[in-house]
């Protein structure tokens, strides 16, 4: 058979453009070895496809060499083409903030990124340390920068990097500017070309600033709380500690063993709070210090997790239990003179209860696309009168004035207010979930996530479902909406609450639905609509795993 030499064309031409000695040798090698070995040529022709793209929420890749990945090239030619668009819109010479998390290759991306925008002529301004993503989108959108770069893959797996992009204001770009900003990296030249210069100054007083806001957050005075944390080797150990004590909670004992940043991330190899097994040292770490509450953020600690104890046993709450809370905290504290026509927001694969709890409060609701830059232009396109947003995902945005994007260390003190409130009164975080499902019903909610190892088969089973579409699912009648061309998306609904949200997912290579069903609780006791609502949820998983892939579906 005769070997196809694109790719290894295509890796030269590479080579000759890395300004990285380290992987200019590693694609050499994968170019040596391709002749004769099946293996490295499949390996060099995935480390050759294209580019990465911008996602749900930046660029996101394996830390390693070639154009598709993360490397000092990509940084450099990414940096370049953000430069370009941003002198194409009459943002030249504006602030650029720079920052990064601790991850693999973060620091020498982020001195790249501040380089490049450097030689291009911003005011470029970067942090003085690694620092959690919301630290650099409050400072973006504090210092009315025109742009801000955060070098951090969340909470991808360890091998992963990532490029997190903020225009003005401090928000994420959406279409068309992604993909106007794709189009000027696309002619970028080689990146050893890429002119460069050390003209930056430090912004020093970052996390200051931040903390301060944080600290002004609380409404209660309760302070009574121990309190079990979690960094997941992450960024935001050290902030968090801070940000408690400033608002006032002393009691709080780390995981020691997760506590400082390290980018191998040694006790949990997928560090998302929300994987299985990801808190078990947390909630190990609250049950032992009869804690009142545990959280934990993500390792750029733009989420947050808060577990509780809850019949005798702990466990984690879900971020739709968690995003209800928070919101109706918020809007029982807001001051409505400052904000006179508020408005909450959640998106299409959140449960539903939200819409109620603005309902109740007599404020403005609005559903949007997965992801917080959608959710920040919630309503008007400007996200006008927003005073919380959130996510399924454990993303909560609670002080959107200062931070335009989710902040998992606001939400943590916050969501510790609230514990603390309820605590005064004899009550916990379980109690005042069960004041909500008794008012707006028992929302259950789950995923079903089907793993592929060809994007195409992600593609081919959206064409399927959208070909034959389901009429029924565990025993309800449904319908079926079509998101396209707006974004690709089935939204199944039936009776009962049940709803289906079928996506494929913006960072991994899987398609996943998000399943509710809704039990009243007005006509029955409570724990009888909940022994209900989980039964409905069982049948309807085991429905849509069927539906979508039956034994590709790890998650189920």
């Amino acid at each position: 058979m005769r070997l196809d030499d694109e790719p290894r064309s295509a890796a030269r031409r590479w080579i000759a453009g890395d300004p990285d000695p380290r992987t200019r040798a590693e694609l050499q090698d994968l170019v040596d070895a391709a002749p004769g070995s099946a293996q490295a040529r499949a390996e060099l022709d995935e480390r050759m496809a294209g580019v990465p793209r911008f996602g749900t929420a930046g660029l996101r890749a394996p830390v390693r060499a070639g154009s598709n990945g993360m490397n000092r090239a990509v940084v450099l030619r990414t940096t370049a083409g953000v430069a370009a668009w941003l002198a194409d819109h009459g943002r030249s010479g504006g602030i650029v903030v720079v920052g990064s998390d601790a991850r693999t290759g973060s620091a020498e991306f982020a001195a790249d990124a501040a380089a490049v925008l450097a030689a291009a002529g911003f005011d470029v301004r970067v942090l003085p340390e690694p620092l959690p993503t919301p630290v650099l989108a409050g400072t973006a959108r504090a210092l009315g920068a025109v742009a801000g770069v955060q070098i951090t893959a969340s909470h991808n797996p360890p091998q992963d990097n990532g490029y997190k992009l903020y225009l003005d204001g401090g928000v994420q770009p959406v279409s068309p500017v992604d993909g106007e900003i794709e189009q000027r990296i696309s002619t970028v030249p080689p990146a050893v070309s890429v002119p460069r210069s050390e003209d930056w100054t430090t912004q020093h007083a970052a996390l200051d600033d931040y903390l301060a806001r944080v600290a002004e957050l609380p409404s209660g005075h309760a302070r009574d709380l121990r309190i079990a944390v979690t960094a997941l080797h992450g960024v935001g150990g050290e902030p968090l500690l801070r940000a408690l004590r400033d608002a006032g909670f002393t009691d709080v004992t780390p995981v020691e063993a997760q506590q400082w940043p390290d980018p191998a991330f040694p006790t949990t190899g997928f560090p998302n709070p929300e994987e299985p097994g990801a808190t078990d040292l947390l909630l190990e770490l609250a049950a032992n210090i009869d804690a009142d509450l545990a959280i934990a953020l993500d390792p750029d600690a733009d989420r947050c997790a808060l577990g509780v104890r809850a019949g005798g046993a702990w466990r984690m709450l879900t971020g739709d239990e968690t995003g209800v809370l928070l919101a109706e905290h918020v809007l029982s504290g807001l001051d409505r003179s400052a904000h006179p026509d508020p408005l909450v927001a959640t998106t299409i694969v959140s449960a539903t209860m939200l819409r109620s709890v603005a309902a109740e409060a007599g404020v403005r609701f609005a559903e949007t696309f997965t992801g917080f830059k959608w959710l920040v232009r919630a309503g008007d396109g400007a996200g006008t009168g927003l005073v919380y947003a959130y996510e399924e995902a454990l993303g909560h945005c609670v002080d959107p004035q200062r931070v335009r994007d989710k902040d998992g260390i606001s939400a943590a003190v916050l969501g510790c207010d609230l514990a603390a409130g309820a605590k005064a009164a004899g009550r916990g975080l379980p109690d005042l979930l069960d004041d909500l499902h008794a008012r707006h019903g028992v929302h259950r909610t789950g995923q079903v996530s089907a793993r592929f190892t060809e994007t195409a088969e992600i593609a081919e089973t959206m064409r399927r479902l959208r070909e034959s579409p389901p009429t029924e699912l565990a025993g309800v009648e449904v319908r079926v909406a079509d998101l396209l061309p707006d974004t690709d998306a089935l939204v199944v609904t039936g009776r009962g609450g049940l709803r289906t949200v079928i996506r494929p997912s913006g960072t991994e290579p899987k398609l996943k639905c998000y399943l509710q069903v809704v039990e009243p609780a007005a006509e029955q006791p409570l724990r009888k609509a909940e022994d209900r609502a989980d039964r409905r949820l069982a049948d309807l998983r085991r429905a849509v795993s069927e539906l979508v892939g039956g034994p590709r579906c790890p998650d189920c």
